[in-house]
């Protein structure tokens, strides 16, 4: 005779708890991701940043697409990929006897509005300051001190610093620039370079300074 008492055999039994456990679990699976997850989040310009600064080591060499212009000491290449907001973006290889110099340059705004240029500027700070860079496997965050432009100044540059600051990265530089380009135009660019380009390549390059 079957016993009643126990209507459920080991394996139901065994079921019956497995299911509920697993919908809890279904769940709850979203409650937990967020808090596991602590990779980097691509935030546009910041994402296109990140993947320059890892390249620098090649001296931009990935990055680098056809040529766009030659001039007597650098050679301005084409950026192989699309920057976020971005008019234009090069690379320029300077001509030197020491090891390669190299700038990456992104025209992120062209406009005659200079209150127009302002807020571009600041929300591009803002989106780049405390920014967390991959360089030579490491992690680095940019820092930076905002200087609110005036107009009658005509040019306002922020230096970004790598935290923490090492010895291998010193030469690296990035750079936010708002400046007025005649006829009446202003550009904001974000600049990422070697510290031992001379004023004289910088200017060649077409940034006006």
């Amino acid at each position: 005779m079957a016993d009643v008492s126990n209507p459920l055999n080991p394996v139901q039994m065994k079921n019956t708890v497995k299911t509920p456990v697993l919908l809890t679990l279904f769940f709850l699976f979203p409650l937990f991701l967020p808090a596991q997850l602590k990779l980097p989040q691509g935030n546009g310009l910041g994402a296109d940043l990140r993947k320059v600064i890892a390249d620098y080591p090649s001296r931009f060499i990935n990055i680098m697409g056809e040529v766009k212009a030659r001039h007597e000491q650098a050679t301005d290449y084409f950026c192989n990929f699309k920057i976020n907001g971005a008019e234009e973006a090069i690379v320029t290889r300077y001509s030197s006897d020491r090891e390669a110099v190299v700038s990456w340059e992104a025209l992120l705004l062209t406009t005659d509005d200079f209150e127009q240029a302002r807020k571009k500027f600041k929300s591009l700070f803002n989106q780049l300051n405390h920014l967390a860079v991959s360089l030579n496997k490491k992690v680095f965050h940019l820092r930076g001190n905002y200087e609110e432009p005036a107009e009658e100044n005509k040019f306002t540059a922020l230096l970004f610093v790598f935290d923490p600051n090492e010895e291998t990265i010193k030469k690296l530089k990035v750079e936010l620039l708002l400046q007025y380009q005649a006829p009446m135009d202003w550009q904001v660019k974000l600049l990422v370079y070697d510290k031992e380009r001379e004023d004289e390549e910088r200017s060649e390059s077409g940034d006006g300074r």
